[in-house]
Protein backbone atom coordinates (compact mmCIF):
# COMPACT_ATOMS: atom_id res chain seq x y z
CA UNK A 1 0.00 0.00 0.00
CA UNK A 2 1.25 3.37 -1.17
CA UNK A 3 0.15 6.50 1.38
CA UNK A 4 0.31 9.72 1.56
CA UNK A 5 2.26 11.60 4.27
CA UNK A 6 0.43 14.10 5.83
CA UNK A 7 -2.36 15.13 3.75
CA UNK A 8 -4.15 11.92 2.46
CA UNK A 9 -4.42 7.94 1.83
CA UNK A 10 -5.28 5.82 -0.68
CA UNK A 11 -4.84 2.59 -2.04
CA UNK A 12 -2.08 0.95 -4.33
CA UNK A 13 -3.88 1.02 -8.09
CA UNK A 14 -5.89 -1.50 -9.02
CA UNK A 15 -6.54 -2.08 -12.31
CA UNK A 16 -10.28 -2.41 -13.09
CA UNK A 17 -12.34 -3.13 -15.83
CA UNK A 18 -12.43 -1.24 -18.67
CA UNK A 19 -15.49 1.99 -17.88
CA UNK A 20 -15.99 5.41 -19.13
CA UNK A 21 -13.74 7.70 -17.36
CA UNK A 22 -17.20 9.68 -16.68
CA UNK A 23 -18.63 6.52 -14.52
CA UNK A 24 -15.88 6.81 -12.54
CA UNK A 25 -15.43 10.55 -12.22
CA UNK A 26 -19.58 10.14 -11.08
CA UNK A 27 -18.48 7.42 -8.54
CA UNK A 28 -15.84 9.50 -6.99
CA UNK A 29 -17.79 13.08 -7.16
CA UNK A 30 -20.54 10.74 -5.29
CA UNK A 31 -18.12 9.58 -2.87
CA UNK A 32 -17.22 13.43 -1.89
CA UNK A 33 -20.59 14.96 -1.62
CA UNK A 34 -21.86 11.75 0.30
CA UNK A 35 -18.64 12.66 2.82
CA UNK A 36 -19.81 16.34 2.88
CA UNK A 37 -23.81 15.67 3.37
CA UNK A 38 -22.93 13.38 6.31
CA UNK A 39 -20.42 16.04 8.30
CA UNK A 40 -22.68 18.72 7.58
CA UNK A 41 -25.88 16.78 9.08
CA UNK A 42 -23.88 16.14 12.25
CA UNK A 43 -22.27 12.60 11.92
CA UNK A 44 -19.74 12.16 13.93
CA UNK A 45 -16.56 9.49 12.91
CA UNK A 46 -17.77 7.27 16.03
CA UNK A 47 -20.94 6.49 14.08
CA UNK A 48 -19.59 6.19 10.50
CA UNK A 49 -17.02 3.58 12.35
CA UNK A 50 -19.75 1.60 13.48
CA UNK A 51 -21.92 1.68 9.87
CA UNK A 52 -18.05 0.42 8.91
CA UNK A 53 -18.23 -2.52 11.35
CA UNK A 54 -21.91 -3.63 10.53
CA UNK A 55 -20.54 -4.46 7.03
CA UNK A 56 -19.00 -7.76 8.89
CA UNK A 57 -21.70 -8.09 11.07
CA UNK A 58 -24.99 -9.65 11.09
CA UNK A 59 -28.14 -6.80 11.08
CA UNK A 60 -29.24 -7.65 14.45
CA UNK A 61 -25.51 -7.20 16.10
CA UNK A 62 -26.04 -3.75 14.74
CA UNK A 63 -27.04 -0.53 16.93
CA UNK A 64 -30.31 1.06 16.05
CA UNK A 65 -28.46 4.72 15.95
CA UNK A 66 -26.07 2.89 13.82
CA UNK A 67 -28.80 1.02 11.32
CA UNK A 68 -30.35 4.82 11.41
CA UNK A 69 -27.26 6.34 9.12
CA UNK A 70 -28.82 4.39 6.31
CA UNK A 71 -31.86 6.69 6.31
CA UNK A 72 -29.55 9.45 6.19
CA UNK A 73 -29.18 9.63 2.03
CA UNK A 74 -29.92 6.88 -0.39
CA UNK A 75 -26.65 7.44 -1.26
CA UNK A 76 -25.22 5.40 1.63
CA UNK A 77 -27.02 2.38 0.95
CA UNK A 78 -26.22 2.70 -2.75
CA UNK A 79 -22.40 2.96 -1.89
CA UNK A 80 -22.38 0.59 0.89
CA UNK A 81 -24.58 -2.42 -2.02
CA UNK A 82 -21.08 -1.85 -4.28
CA UNK A 83 -18.83 -2.08 -0.84
CA UNK A 84 -20.00 -5.45 0.09
CA UNK A 85 -21.15 -6.74 -3.05
CA UNK A 86 -19.18 -9.43 -4.85
CA UNK A 87 -21.75 -10.62 -7.54
CA UNK A 88 -21.49 -7.51 -9.71
CA UNK A 89 -17.69 -7.38 -11.31
CA UNK A 90 -18.76 -4.39 -13.40
CA UNK A 91 -19.14 -3.00 -9.65
CA UNK A 92 -16.33 -4.16 -8.40
CA UNK A 93 -14.59 -2.85 -10.97
CA UNK A 94 -16.09 1.05 -10.35
CA UNK A 95 -14.84 0.47 -6.47
CA UNK A 96 -11.19 -0.57 -7.54
CA UNK A 97 -11.22 1.91 -9.70
CA UNK A 98 -12.38 4.34 -7.18
CA UNK A 99 -10.30 3.59 -4.19
CA UNK A 100 -6.74 3.60 -6.65
CA UNK A 101 -4.47 6.81 -6.88
CA UNK A 102 -6.93 7.62 -9.58
CA UNK A 103 -9.45 8.74 -7.30
CA UNK A 104 -8.60 9.91 -3.95
CA UNK A 105 -11.56 9.80 -1.48
CA UNK A 106 -11.93 11.65 1.46
CA UNK A 107 -14.10 9.04 3.55
CA UNK A 108 -11.96 6.32 3.21
CA UNK A 109 -12.61 6.10 7.18
CA UNK A 110 -15.98 4.05 6.17
CA UNK A 111 -13.25 1.32 4.90
CA UNK A 112 -10.28 1.37 7.12
CA UNK A 113 -11.37 3.27 11.03
CA UNK A 114 -13.07 -0.50 11.94
CA UNK A 115 -9.38 -1.84 11.84
CA UNK A 116 -7.00 1.16 13.35
CA UNK A 117 -5.40 0.52 16.28
CA UNK A 118 -7.83 2.01 19.64
CA UNK A 119 -5.73 4.97 20.48
CA UNK A 120 -4.53 6.00 23.81
CA UNK A 121 -6.50 8.56 24.86
CA UNK A 122 -3.97 9.99 27.85
CA UNK A 123 -1.42 11.12 24.80
CA UNK A 124 -4.01 13.80 24.26
CA UNK A 125 -5.94 14.36 27.31
CA UNK A 126 -4.20 17.80 27.98
CA UNK A 127 -3.24 18.67 24.87
CA UNK A 128 -4.78 21.83 23.74
CA UNK A 129 -2.86 23.78 21.60
CA UNK A 130 0.00 22.90 19.27
CA UNK A 131 3.54 23.51 20.73
CA UNK A 132 5.88 25.91 19.55
CA UNK A 133 9.31 25.76 19.48
CA UNK A 134 12.17 28.03 18.11
CA UNK A 135 15.84 27.77 17.53
CA UNK A 136 15.84 24.24 18.30
CA UNK A 137 19.42 22.32 18.35
CA UNK A 138 19.30 18.39 17.89
CA UNK A 139 19.89 18.45 22.01
CA UNK A 140 16.56 20.99 22.50
CA UNK A 141 14.21 18.65 20.37
CA UNK A 142 14.73 15.33 22.03
CA UNK A 143 12.19 15.35 24.69
CA UNK A 144 9.89 15.85 22.01
CA UNK A 145 11.12 13.83 19.22
CA UNK A 146 8.79 10.86 19.19
CA UNK A 147 6.24 12.94 20.91
CA UNK A 148 2.19 12.84 19.95
CA UNK A 149 2.02 16.35 20.43
CA UNK A 150 1.75 18.29 17.06
CA UNK A 151 5.15 20.66 17.58
CA UNK A 152 5.19 23.74 15.31
CA UNK A 153 8.92 24.72 15.12
CA UNK A 154 9.19 28.45 13.38
CA UNK A 155 11.40 29.46 10.94
CA UNK A 156 13.50 26.19 10.99
CA UNK A 157 13.36 25.91 6.82
CA UNK A 158 13.63 29.78 6.15
CA UNK A 159 17.25 29.41 5.61
CA UNK A 160 16.50 26.49 2.44
CA UNK A 161 16.85 27.87 -1.05
CA UNK A 162 13.51 25.56 -1.77
CA UNK A 163 12.08 28.54 0.07
CA UNK A 164 12.33 31.06 -2.98
CA UNK A 165 13.15 28.19 -5.51
CA UNK A 166 10.20 25.59 -5.29
CA UNK A 167 7.29 26.49 -7.13
CA UNK A 168 4.83 25.72 -10.05
CA UNK A 169 7.31 26.25 -12.76
CA UNK A 170 10.04 24.63 -11.15
CA UNK A 171 8.39 21.32 -10.79
CA UNK A 172 7.15 21.37 -14.40
CA UNK A 173 10.54 22.08 -15.62
CA UNK A 174 12.06 19.48 -13.46
CA UNK A 175 9.65 16.57 -15.19
CA UNK A 176 10.10 17.60 -18.48
CA UNK A 177 14.02 17.39 -18.26
CA UNK A 178 14.02 13.97 -16.51
CA UNK A 179 13.64 10.83 -18.80
CA UNK A 180 10.57 9.13 -17.45
CA UNK A 181 9.88 11.32 -14.32
CA UNK A 182 5.82 11.46 -15.27
CA UNK A 183 5.87 7.57 -15.74
CA UNK A 184 7.87 7.13 -12.33
CA UNK A 185 4.90 8.71 -10.57
CA UNK A 186 1.83 7.32 -12.45
CA UNK A 187 3.49 3.17 -11.97
CA UNK A 188 5.97 3.82 -9.21
CA UNK A 189 4.81 6.34 -6.99
CA UNK A 190 1.55 8.29 -6.72
CA UNK A 191 -0.43 11.57 -7.94
CA UNK A 192 -2.91 12.70 -5.16
CA UNK A 193 -5.79 15.13 -6.76
CA UNK A 194 -7.81 15.69 -4.14
CA UNK A 195 -10.94 17.54 -4.90
CA UNK A 196 -9.19 18.73 -8.93
CA UNK A 197 -9.89 17.24 -11.52
CA UNK A 198 -6.38 16.07 -12.56
CA UNK A 199 -6.00 12.54 -13.15
CA UNK A 200 -2.03 12.90 -13.40
CA UNK A 201 1.04 15.31 -12.77
CA UNK A 202 1.24 15.74 -16.36
CA UNK A 203 -1.80 17.28 -16.95
CA UNK A 204 -1.33 19.44 -13.47
CA UNK A 205 2.05 20.77 -15.96
CA UNK A 206 0.13 21.40 -18.94
CA UNK A 207 -3.10 23.85 -17.36
CA UNK A 208 -3.51 26.87 -18.64
CA UNK A 209 -1.45 30.04 -17.13
CA UNK A 210 -4.67 31.45 -16.12
CA UNK A 211 -5.27 28.85 -14.00
CA UNK A 212 -2.04 28.41 -12.72
CA UNK A 213 -2.61 31.30 -11.07
CA UNK A 214 -5.87 30.83 -9.56
CA UNK A 215 -6.96 34.00 -11.73
CA UNK A 216 -10.92 34.95 -11.71
CA UNK A 217 -13.49 32.45 -13.33
CA UNK A 218 -11.07 29.78 -13.13
CA UNK A 219 -11.55 26.48 -10.82
CA UNK A 220 -8.96 26.28 -7.91
CA UNK A 221 -6.66 23.55 -7.70
CA UNK A 222 -4.94 21.36 -5.24
CA UNK A 223 -2.70 18.35 -5.71
CA UNK A 224 0.30 16.48 -4.22
CA UNK A 225 2.50 13.42 -4.97
CA UNK A 226 5.36 11.58 -4.10
CA UNK A 227 8.85 11.43 -5.65
CA UNK A 228 10.80 8.10 -6.06
CA UNK A 229 12.84 9.13 -9.17
CA UNK A 230 16.20 9.11 -8.15
CA UNK A 231 17.11 11.94 -10.72
CA UNK A 232 14.17 13.96 -9.64
CA UNK A 233 14.80 13.40 -6.01
CA UNK A 234 18.86 14.00 -6.26
CA UNK A 235 17.85 17.61 -8.08
CA UNK A 236 15.30 18.54 -5.51
CA UNK A 237 17.68 17.56 -2.45
CA UNK A 238 19.91 20.19 -3.89
CA UNK A 239 17.41 23.09 -2.26
CA UNK A 240 16.35 21.73 0.90
CA UNK A 241 18.02 19.27 3.99
CA UNK A 242 16.43 16.93 6.09
CA UNK A 243 15.15 19.42 9.64
CA UNK A 244 18.56 19.66 11.40
CA UNK A 245 16.95 19.01 14.26
CA UNK A 246 15.88 15.14 13.87
CA UNK A 247 17.59 12.46 15.79
CA UNK A 248 20.75 11.76 14.17
CA UNK A 249 19.68 7.63 14.75
CA UNK A 250 16.16 7.97 13.24
CA UNK A 251 14.99 6.53 10.04
CA UNK A 252 13.61 8.42 7.11
CA UNK A 253 11.80 7.67 4.23
CA UNK A 254 13.57 7.55 1.14
CA UNK A 255 10.30 8.85 -0.55
CA UNK A 256 9.14 12.67 -0.25
CA UNK A 257 6.20 14.46 -0.84
CA UNK A 258 5.45 17.79 -2.75
CA UNK A 259 1.66 19.39 -2.08
CA UNK A 260 0.83 22.93 -3.79
CA UNK A 261 -2.18 24.78 -4.73
CA UNK A 262 -4.55 26.86 -3.19
CA UNK A 263 -7.90 27.22 -1.00
CA UNK A 264 -9.14 23.07 0.22
CA UNK A 265 -6.15 21.22 1.25
CA UNK A 266 -7.00 17.57 2.30
CA UNK A 267 -9.97 16.44 3.91
CA UNK A 268 -10.41 15.14 7.01
CA UNK A 269 -8.73 11.77 7.42
CA UNK A 270 -5.60 10.12 9.26
CA UNK A 271 -3.01 8.41 7.61
CA UNK A 272 -1.97 4.73 7.45
CA UNK A 273 1.96 5.28 7.71
CA UNK A 274 4.73 4.00 9.85
CA UNK A 275 6.28 6.83 10.88
CA UNK A 276 6.13 9.95 12.37
CA UNK A 277 5.41 12.94 9.67
CA UNK A 278 7.52 16.24 8.64
CA UNK A 279 6.26 19.16 6.75
CA UNK A 280 8.15 22.39 5.60
CA UNK A 281 5.85 24.51 4.75
CA UNK A 282 7.64 26.76 1.54
CA UNK A 283 5.29 28.92 0.48
CA UNK A 284 1.65 30.52 1.81
CA UNK A 285 0.21 29.79 4.99
CA UNK A 286 -1.89 26.46 5.72
CA UNK A 287 -4.68 26.32 8.44
CA UNK A 288 -4.38 22.62 10.12
CA UNK A 289 -7.15 21.33 11.83
CA UNK A 290 -6.76 18.43 14.52
CA UNK A 291 -9.88 16.09 15.41
CA UNK A 292 -8.79 13.06 18.16
CA UNK A 293 -9.82 9.64 17.26
CA UNK A 294 -13.68 9.02 18.17
CA UNK A 295 -13.06 7.18 21.37
CA UNK A 296 -11.02 10.02 22.58
CA UNK A 297 -13.55 12.84 21.83
CA UNK A 298 -14.91 13.04 24.96
CA UNK A 299 -11.20 13.53 26.68
CA UNK A 300 -9.20 15.33 24.35
CA UNK A 301 -9.65 18.73 22.27
CA UNK A 302 -9.62 19.69 18.96
CA UNK A 303 -6.89 21.88 17.95
CA UNK A 304 -6.52 24.36 15.11
CA UNK A 305 -3.15 26.54 13.88
CA UNK A 306 -1.86 27.72 11.24
CA UNK A 307 1.39 27.07 9.28
CA UNK A 308 3.60 29.70 7.95
CA UNK A 309 6.21 30.15 5.38
CA UNK A 310 9.81 28.79 6.63
CA UNK A 311 8.25 27.02 9.15
CA UNK A 312 8.42 23.16 9.83
CA UNK A 313 5.76 21.14 11.66
CA UNK A 314 6.07 17.34 13.35
CA UNK A 315 2.86 15.41 13.44
CA UNK A 316 1.85 11.95 14.54
CA UNK A 317 -0.82 11.74 11.50
CA UNK A 318 -1.86 8.18 12.26
CA UNK A 319 -2.99 9.40 15.74
CA UNK A 320 -4.73 13.05 14.94
CA UNK A 321 -7.85 13.21 12.62
CA UNK A 322 -6.44 16.38 10.02
CA UNK A 323 -7.26 18.33 7.46
CA UNK A 324 -5.94 21.51 6.05
CA UNK A 325 -6.83 24.33 3.82
CA UNK A 326 -4.81 27.16 2.29
CA UNK A 327 -5.26 31.35 2.90
CA UNK A 328 -7.64 32.92 0.61
CA UNK A 329 -5.82 33.66 -2.29
CA UNK A 330 -2.58 31.97 -1.55
CA UNK A 331 -0.43 29.97 -3.34
CA UNK A 332 1.08 26.67 -0.70
CA UNK A 333 3.82 25.01 -1.35
CA UNK A 334 5.11 22.32 1.18
CA UNK A 335 7.48 19.48 1.23
CA UNK A 336 6.82 16.45 3.22
CA UNK A 337 8.42 12.98 4.52
CA UNK A 338 8.35 10.50 7.08
CA UNK A 339 11.05 10.11 10.22
CA UNK A 340 11.09 7.28 13.11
Amino acid sequence: MKIAVGEITTANPVRPPETSSGTKSDLCDRFVALNESLLRKGVRLDELRGVAKCLDEPVENCSHSTLGLWAITPLVAVIFVVVVSDSSYYFDGMMKSALSVKCVLPNNYVFWEATRPVMDCRICSNLTSVKILNNLTRSDFKPFAYSYQPILVKGAAAGWPAVQEFDYAFFKRLFEAVPEAYKSVDEDCQFLNFKSNFTSLQEVFSMPEDRVRNSVDTHPWYIGWSNCHPEVLKEMRKYYEKPHFLPEEAEHSHIEFVFMGYQQGAFMHLDYISRLMWQAQLKGHKVWRLTPTPECESVCSSISFTVSPGDILLLDTRQWYHDTYILDGEFSITVSSEYG
